[in-house]
């Protein structure tokens, strides 16, 4: 195997005890993160306004599967484009430019609602378009923090966002969406995520552009487009822990996002009386569970057997779906998906810091953009057969199957890519 320990690495100074804090000193994380987290509170009302209204339009399963599919479409289709594009274009320039999109796609759908004309294809185009931006927010985003932070902070950087994503995305903003929802209509959700999306444009603005910028400064001619995503392509192959880990969230993105995205919020609407914020509730217990197994992982030194212990998270916090599957239980149900959130936010720290501390710099967007293409590639077809599939198959069949997979797949891909020797041949700490 290709050793991938780059001298990206540099020597780690003693922690402090608020370790989580320490990235906070610099003005532009700041104003990064202000604006990423505003937007990510955004994307949370999102997901419960775009699911209400279109079950306000057409309440079929169907339907919120066609546009759960655009916008899983859309990210798919460019996701390896916004990886070339995050080594090639400043990154700022791009999240700017991804921001803009959002406040402009949003707007298009509260202006659309508020005069009455709004349809379910209308849904489907702003869902795409949403799609495609994300695409080059998340490798752009992974991109720049390696070069506006020093190393030894990048653990704590992926922390916070592993904090604030499930916080405000998972929790608060699907909280305050169901409130609002329930309380008016979903246009009115869909006003208060666009001007969200806009004051995070202004935070974007006022950032200045990273002293290392990802385009580098010389006269030679840049490599083609197609070489560079070979060149990241050939990278993940012959790394063998990079390859299978992505093998493996292509197949969890499959037997589990299409459930929970697309079939959860049916559930919550038959199993509750109050089904809106219901289910607004029970997303924010997966998003409190995130951010308290974000912060658990980044307050500490990364796991010595930081393969072993990510694997574990994913495979046997995936169980807990059956109990979803199966019970209409309120707080069974909550508890459930606290658990899938704990794991999935103590995963998603260790995995972002790897990606930053053992991949090159200059290599880190199209190996960014990789990983959400493989892992998200069954996205579009998880979302498309949701819907339809439990008009053959009974709910609690598909969480099942849901909640079982994973702690399968996780043992074979560790042994495959012999993910405990690797570990401790490569020691992060």
């Amino acid at each position: 195997m290709v050793s991938t320990q780059y001298d990206i690495e540099q020597p780690v100074k003693a922690p402090g005890r608020w370790r989580v804090l320490a990235p906070f000193q610099f003005r532009e994380y700041r104003l990064l993160i202000a604006a990423v987290s505003i937007s990510i509170f955004a994307e949370g009302m999102w997901a419960v306004v775009m699911a209400l209204q279109v079950i306000s339009i057409d309440n079929d399963p169907a339907s919120l599967s066609l546009v759960a599919t655009c916008l899983g479409g859309g990210l798919v289709a460019f996701v390896l484009i916004g990886g070339i594009a995050a080594d090639r274009i400043p990154q700022r320039t791009i999240i700017i430019a991804v921001e803009t999109v959002n406040v402009i796609a949003v707007s298009a759908v509260a202006i659309l609602g508020l005069v009455g004309a709004l349809q379910i294809w209308h849904m489907a185009v702003a869902a795409a378009a949403l799609g495609i931006a994300a695409a080059f927010f998340f490798p752009a985003y992974s991109a720049i923090l390696p070069r506006i932070l020093p190393a030894e902070q990048l653990l704590a950087a992926n922390g916070v966002e592993g904090v604030v994503r499930p916080v405000f995305q998972r929790a608060v903003g699907p909280a305050v969406a169901g409130m609002i929802v329930g309380a008016t209509l979903p246009t009115v959700g869909a006003v208060v995520v666009a001007v969200l999306f806009a004051i995070g444009l202004v935070l974007l603005v006022a950032t200045r552009p990273a002293t290392k910028d990802a385009v580098p400064e010389e006269t030679s001619e840049r490599p083609h487009v197609l070489r560079d995503l070979r060149d990241g392509f050939s990278f993940v192959v012959r790394t063998p822990w990079l390859l299978w880990t992505l093998l493996f969230a292509s197949i969890f993105v499959l037997v589990v996002l299409g459930p929970i995205e697309v079939l959860l919020p049916f559930i919550a609407q038959d199993r509750f009386a109050d089904g809106a914020r219901m289910y607004g509730f029970i997303l924010a217990f997966f998003g409190i569970g995130s951010a308290i197994g974000a912060l658990t992982v980044s307050s500490g030194r990364l796991p010595r057997r930081y393969l072993s212990v990510m694997m574990a998270m994913w495979g046997l916090g995936s169980i807990p779906l059956v109990v979803v599957g199966y019970t209409s239980s309120f707080p069974l149900m909550a508890l459930a998906t606290f658990v899938i959130g704990f794991t999935d936010g103590a995963g998603m720290v260790i995995w972002g810091t790897l990606l930053q501390r053992r991949v090159p710099t200059e290599m880190l967007g199209r190996v960014s953009s990789l990983d959400f293409f493989v892992s998200l590639a069954f996205m579009p077809l998880s979302f498309a057969i949701a819907g339809p599939l439990s008009k053959v198959v009974s709910m609690q069949t598909i969480f099942l199957v849901a909640g079982i997979a994973p702690m399968l797949l996780a043992v074979v891909a560790v042994a495959a890519a012999r993910m405990r020797r690797d570990e401790l041949a490569h020691p992060l700490r």
